[in-house]
């Protein structure tokens, strides 16, 4: 059977074979330590899953709007007034089956063939693949250590085009954990402006801000509010990464575009789930607090033994649950060609499975997430520190 060249030109996902490794290793009964989780390991707070039964239990399991219960609608209505000053109409916000599928109807809704997106690197993996599948072109721009992870609008100058269409923007970044400053976010607002062009703000780990505050893109003024597109959810705040719902806000032609997509492709997101959103945004925060605390004490006891490994350098990352070291140094002390066979070896001898930086763009780095108990994480870290030692000695 032959494939479409749509699908042909996306990239294989290396992090998906390093967790089938694991998954194999775990399987013969290895004890693998994962350190590439993508998710909170925190149950969801049991008032959420409370209300999700109570609305399967009063028979609210049937359809909705497409882009979403009207009444989810009004709690991010709320939640975007309260926590950033910003004010959406209901028909400027649609409710998607995850962040991830608000980013592909955005993506779908506003390229076409040829139209460039700038993603900076390092990137979550699916943002080019979602450009290429909606027929556009991904544009990027390196960013690395020596400007903490963030783009400037020299850069920005640097590849912009007639093509230009959007940039994505990711604060708190997955992989970096870096976050931008109010003046760094003008800077780019500014940027946007004067060039109209769109900015993709994915603020999904928004609640996970340790050094700072996050704040929106979109609340730099009114001008950069109509061309921003928030994207948001609540499988990092809430851990809810299962329940698939997240949200897109923004001007309310493209809204209606994103829904209508919807509604010939995936129709509404979960009616339960929804149900179970509007708890989280309405119900006891809590919960937010009490991760964030774990989380930041996560990151202060074990940032500081990880650069205890030879080679390591590290910026200490402000939000999100996500080291990202260059190792560049610790390869070569090592003997090894690249970080990618260093996570594959890593794995095999040691047991520690860990996301290579070339799946994000930035081949010297790799990706640790915190977002797993104290004991394991230390024991990784003693893990990958000793393979690295016993390296040097050869």
């Amino acid at each position: 059977m032959e494939l479409s060249q749509r699908v042909q030109k996306l990239t294989p996902s290396s992090t998906l074979a390093i967790t089938a490794k694991a998954n194999e290793l775990k399987a013969e009964g290895q004890n693998v330590i994962g350190l590439a989780a993508g998710e909170p390991d925190f149950n969801t707070p049991e008032n959420i899953i409370q209300a999700a039964f109570k609305a399967v239990e009063a028979g609210k399991t049937k359809y909705t709007p497409a882009g979403g219960l009207p009444k989810l609608k009004e709690a991010i209505q709320e939640k975007l007034e309260r926590d950033e000053g910003l004010r959406y109409e209901l028909n400027e916000i649609m409710v998607a089956s995850g962040a991830k599928h608000a980013l592909y109807n955005l993506f779908q809704s506003i390229l076409d063939e040829g139209d460039e997106v700038i993603i900076p690197i390092p990137f979550w993996v699916s943002y080019p693949e979602q450009v290429k599948l909606a027929g556009g072109e991904p544009v990027y721009v390196t960013t690395d250590e020596s400007t903490a992870f963030k783009v400037t609008t020299d850069k920005l100058d640097g590849v912009l085009s007639e093509k230009t269409k959007a940039i994505i923007l990711n604060t708190p970044s997955n992989p970096t954990g870096a976050i931008y400053s109010k003046e760094e976010l003008q800077a780019v607002a500014d940027w946007a402006v004067k060039n109209q062009i769109i900015v993709v703000s994915d603020e999904i780990y928004e609640t996970l801000v340790y050094d700072g505050e996050h704040i929106s893109i979109a609340a730099l003024g009114e001008d950069i509010k109509k061309l921003t597109v928030i994207i948001n959810g609540v499988s990092k705040s809430h851990s809810m990464t299962g329940w698939r719902i997240g949200y897109a806000a923004g001007d309310r032609q493209l809204i209606k575009a994103m829904t209508d997509l919807a509604s010939h492709s995936t129709s509404n997101p979960t009616t339960p789930s929804q149900w179970a959103a509007i708890e989280a945004y309405d119900g006891d925060q809590t919960f937010l607090r009490e991760m964030n605390k774990t989380f930041k004490s996560r990151l202060d006891t074990i940032y500081p033994q990880l650069m205890e490994i030879p080679g390591i350098e590290c910026i200490k990352p402000k939000g999100a649950f996500y080291l990202y070291p260059n190792v560049k140094e610790t390869v070569r002390l090592c003997g090894l060609d690249s970080a990618d066979e260093f996570v594959e070896q890593l794995l095999e001898t040691s047991l520690v499975a860990v996301v290579p930086g070339s799946s994000f763009g930035s081949p010297d780095n790799i990706r640790l997430s915190y977002a797993t108990d104290l004991d394991s994480m230390t024991e990784a870290i003693r893990r990958i520190k000793q393979f690295v030692e016993e390296r040097m000695e050869k």
